[in-house]
C-alpha cells in the first residue's frame, strides 16, 4: 500500500499570513496550484489557503433577514456568521481568509486513509507534517495518480 511519502509533492509552495490575497491568487495561477499551506516565521503550520477561500471572498453579501419584535430589530442569522462574512469580504491578507484548523497527515499515512479523509472531510489538500513543519502536500490529483498507477 502506498503512503503519503510516496505520493506527496515535496517542494511545497507555501505562503505566510502576511501574504496579500492578490499575491496568493497570482501565485495559484502562475504555479498551477489550487491551495498552499500557510506557515509562520518559524516555518510552523499556521493554516491553509485554497482557491475556495479566494472565491468565497468575492461572493455577494447576504443581507440578513430582520424581524421586528417588541420595538427591537432582531436578525434571524447569528451575528457571528454575519461578522465572519464581512471579515472575509474585506480581507487583504492570507491570514484573514485561511483555514486555521488544518487536517494534516504524516509521511506514513496509507493511501486508503488519505482517500478516506479527503472524501469524508471534503478536503482536497492535506499537508504532510513532521514536528509541526510542512514536509510535503498531498492533493486530490496525487491520489488519483496513485490509484491509476
Amino acid at each position: 500500500m502506498k503512503t503519503a511519502k510516496e505520493i506527496m509533492t515535496e517542494n511545497v509552495i507555501t505562503v505566510t499570513p502576511d501574504t496579500s490575497v492578490e499575491e496568493v491568487g497570482r501565485l495559484f495561477i502562475e504555479k498551477g496550484i489550487s491551495g498552499a499551506p500557510v506557515v509562520d516565521r518559524d516555518g510552523r503550520l499556521y493554516g491553509i489557503v485554497t482557491d475556495n477561500d479566494l472565491i468565497r471572498r468575492e461572493k455577494k453579501f447576504h443581507i440578513p433577514t430582520l424581524v421586528r419584535l417588541f420595538d427591537a430589530i432582531v436578525p434571524l442569522e447569528r451575528e457571528s456568521s454575519i461578522i465572519e462574512e464581512i471579515k472575509m469580504m474585506t480581507a487583504t491578507k492570507v491570514g484573514e481568509i485561511c483555514t486555521r484548523e488544518v487536517i494534516t497527515i504524516e509521511e506514513d499515512t496509507p493511501l486508503s486513509e488519505i482517500a478516506t479523509i479527503m472524501a469524508e472531510k471534503k478536503v482536497h489538500h492535506l499537508p504532510v507534517v513532521r514536528d509541526d513543519r510542512v514536509v510535503g502536500i498531498v492533493c486530490k490529483k496525487d491520489v488519483v495518480k496513485a490509484i491509476v498507477s
